[in-house]
């Protein structure tokens, strides 16, 4: 663990203090460790053609059901992007209005683009895409139970601390 000390001014310092009673963190160190991790993962999901980034994450989105071909055309951009969308919950809000949220998982160019093609759709009236830095490993190893084990290879997301 490495010791730092950071100066704040008086209006700054109280700010801090409020944050940290509204998220319930104990002590200093915890907040100023999760806001940094924030800032990094941030900084992590930043386009950069040279190194592919990989992400989890979900985007949830509002839209009125009664849009003209709304729903097909989500239900398209789903299938076009089989590989990214992994599940989906759809929540009835009121007599038009519906919640979606996806849960995704890829390349974040990819994934931000599918983002994208889903909010703008005519309907859709709120978005938001959340996204996680992780590493991809592909691992092989055995599922099951001898003697059905069979040799499986498939990808392991690990979040980036």
């Amino acid at each position: 663990m490495e010791r730092f000390t950071v100066s704040l001014d008086a209006e700054l310092a109280q700010q801090f203090e409020q944050l940290m009673a509204q998220r319930g963190y104990s002590n200093r160190s915890e907040a100023v460790r999760d806001l940094i991790r924030e800032q990094l993962q941030q900084e992590q999901l930043q386009p950069n053609a040279a190194i592919p980034t990989y992400g989890v994450g979900s985007l949830t989105y509002v839209y009125n059901h009664h849009e003209r071909e709304l729903s097909s055309r989500v239900t398209a951009a789903h299938h076009n992007h089989h590989d990214l969308v992994v599940a989906m919950q759809h929540v009835h809000l009121d007599h038009d209005n519906c919640l979606e949220t996806v849960i995704v998982k890829g390349n974040v160019f990819a994934v931000q683009a599918f983002a994208h093609r889903v909010t703008s759709s005519a309907g859709v009236r709120h978005g938001k895409l959340h996204m996680i830095p992780v590493q991809v490993q592909t691992m092989q190893h055995s599922h099951g139970q001898a003697p059905y084990a069979q040799p499986f290879s498939h990808a392991h997301f690990r979040p980036i601390n």
